[in-house]
């Protein structure tokens, strides 16, 4: 039966419960629709000790918009995360989301923000509805009202046959299904996703992006940060590229394709591929060439004739494939494996 997708936000109808938590500062009193952007940040700096972590970032979010934001490790992608939620202070620049700015209204914020971070922080002593009931009150909601809100939730998981299992006895993609199914307790606007399908085998990753892209398509707005060029070509309206800190590029996944690539890529591998590479001739039907490990790269905007030239050097054993994102990645951030975090 295919989940519940609708329903999911909360009634808050409870006039009460509504009052208490404009009183805590943590949601704003009713006003009209903010308009766009839903989320802004400017200028964006950070460093720690004499290392720069985010160099001068800016980038915005518009509403039902999923931003994704890719980079090799140490590019400040969990760092930038961290500033979005007001759990790292930045040395320089300006956050503003619903209306709202950091970190003046930071509570206000969070309360309509929902979080999955990189790794799991589900209470493993309680049940999967334990720990969506406990986390509800941590907003505010009466207990009956956040209850009442646990079989949707769970449902839309694909979980309500382990509503009584602890987070030890479920798959990490349950586990991962269970986190978003947390960070939707509060009907936030805005979900900061952290690499939320690292670990997941293929099967529990397209099922976590089919959630997601029900939450886009009932209007929710998402900024992820992934290290699947899949997924970001999959689910994102438009991508930032960082690389030390800093933007190298932004756009919308096929423009950037065509704006920095060559439409067709042949790779080549196999006995004498290496040699290949220099080969004046071959060399001559390409705009690019590279090589990594004992595979050679020819981009080329007509694949057509280095295919034909390539059948003249047998042994060789070749795969022509449209430009994809990894591509641009590893064009934009280099071939080379990092070692830091």
């Amino acid at each position: 039966m295919a989940p519940n997708t609708g329903g999911l936000s909360i009634d808050r109808s409870d006039g009460a419960a509504a009052a208490r938590l404009r009183q805590n500062g943590r949601v704003p009193p009713t006003t009209s629709s903010a308009t766009p952007p839903l989320f802004r940040a400017s200028h964006l700096h950070k460093r720690y000790g004499g290392t720069t972590v985010v160099d001068d970032l800016s980038f915005e979010i518009a509403p039902g918009e999923c931003l994704g934001v890719i980079g090799p490790n140490g590019a400040g992608k969990t760092t930038t995360i961290r500033m979005c939620l007001g759990l790292t202070a930045p040395d320089g620049g300006d956050i503003s989301a619903l209306g709202l700015q950091m970190p003046r209204d930071a509570l206000a914020i969070k309360a309509q923000l929902g979080v999955v971070t990189q790794f799991d922080t589900l209470d493993p002593d309680f049940s999967c509805a334990e720990n969506l009931v406990v986390y509800g009150r941590y907003f505010g909601f009466g207990k009956a009202q956040v209850r009442a809100r646990v079989p949707q939730l769970l449902e839309f998981a694909a979980l309500s046959h382990k509503a009584d299992a602890k987070p030890g006895e479920l798959s990490g993609g349950m586990r991962r299904r269970l986190s978003l199914a947390r960070a939707l307790v509060n009907d936030p606007r805005l979900l900061l996703l952290d690499e939320p399908t690292t670990g997941l085998d293929p099967q529990a990753r397209h099922l976590m992006w089919e959630r997601l892209q029900v939450l886009l398509q009932q209007g929710k707005s998402i900024l992820l940060t992934t290290h699947f060029m899949d997924e970001a070509e999959r689910l994102c309206s438009r991508l930032l590229v960082l690389d030390h800190g800093r933007k190298i590029a932004e756009g919308r996944p096929r423009d950037l394709i065509a704006e920095h690539l060559e439409p067709d890529v042949v790779e080549v591998y196999g006995n004498g591929a290496l040699s290949l590479a220099d080969a004046p001739e071959l060399k001559a039907m390409a705009a690019r060439v590279e090589v990594s490990g004992e595979t050679v790269f020819f981009y080329t905007q007509d694949a057509r004739r280095l295919l034909d030239a390539l059948t003249r050097h047998s042994g060789l054993r070749t795969f022509h494939r449209p430009a994809n994102l990894e591509d641009l990645f590893l064009k934009l951030t280099g071939r080379q494996i990092r070692e830091d975090g």
